[in-house]
């Protein structure tokens, strides 16, 4: 084996430095800053849509599997498959932006980009809620869901938002930062991209935490079958489940990705 070739096989065993895992993900996070609004819109529209799918295949699993003690560890699966459609689909996920966007902001710290951080959040967030919407919508007005499976979707939906809004909120904080640690390994483990999504979802759904966007589809189904008011909806769910993801995917995380790659960046860039 030559010298060029044993450097390749290396460089291919070791895998990505930190830093260069960082500068993967604050270049992804510097091109979603600068895509056209009306793009972030649709991307997140979709993505709302899409994430309805893990409600879905959950309730379909729920529905079909015999009653046994393991059905709960398989029934949680079905969640992994929204989150499939949209991570590998490329399209836009608040939760995934809780990272990928704040790279570029601790690398700047301007008032600029925090306004432009701050205005892609809003985008993404409105939009996969109104995406949200409209695919919980088509569950509750519809025939094009099995009567078969409604009774599976209320019943996790009505588990999702029966916490108390303290409750709701820890839950919150590990599905922020199990959010975040699969951006951050992606970048490495492109091959097996497929089984790490899997594996991270299934355990956000099989512990039982909250996550803002595929919640919200079990949070509108309740509300638009009168199962739940606005105001239970906002307060008990919505408000604290935002603020533990970005708690869990922002505040924990991601500064402690960072924390460990600052004196790298800052080096290299004198």
């Amino acid at each position: 084996m030559n010298d060029t070739t044993e450097k390749e096989a290396i460089e291919e065993a070791t895998g990505l430095a930190p830093r260069e895992i960082y500068e993967v993900i604050r270049r992804e996070g510097k091109e979603e800053l600068e895509r056209p609004h009306k793009s972030l819109v649709w991307s997140g529209f979709a993505a709302g849509i899409m994430i309805s799918f893990s409600v879905l295949a959950e309730a379909i699993l729920r529905t079909y599997l015999p009653d046994t003690p393991g059905r709960y560890l398989i029934e949680n699966f079905g969640y992994s498959f929204g989150f499939l459609l949209v991570i590998m689909g490329r399209l836009q996920l608040f939760t995934e932006n809780t990272i990928t966007t704040v790279f570029p902001l601790v690398a700047s710290p301007t008032r600029t980009m925090l306004g432009r951080v701050l205005r892609l959040w809003s985008t993404v967030l409105a939009a996969n809620v109104v995406g949200a919407f409209c695919a919980a919508s088509l569950f509750a007005f519809t025939p094009a869901i099995p009567s078969d499976l409604l009774p599976a979707i209320t019943e996790l939906s009505e588990h999702a938002l029966g916490f108390s809004p303290g409750v709701a909120f820890a839950r919150a904080i590990p599905a922020g930062v199990l959010v975040a640690a699969l951006v951050w390994m992606l970048p490495q483990s492109l091959a097996s991209s497929f089984w790490l999504i899997i594996a991270f979802t299934w355990l956000i759904a099989a512990g039982d935490f909250a996550h803002i966007v595929a919640g919200s589809v079990e949070m509108w189904f309740l509300l638009l079958t009168g199962a739940k008011g606005v105001a239970e909806a906002a307060f008990g769910f919505f408000i604290p489940v935002f603020f533990g993801n970005v708690v869990g995917g922002t505040v924990i995380f991601t500064l402690m990705a960072w924390g460990q790659v600052q004196e790298e960046v800052d080096n290299g860039s004198k």
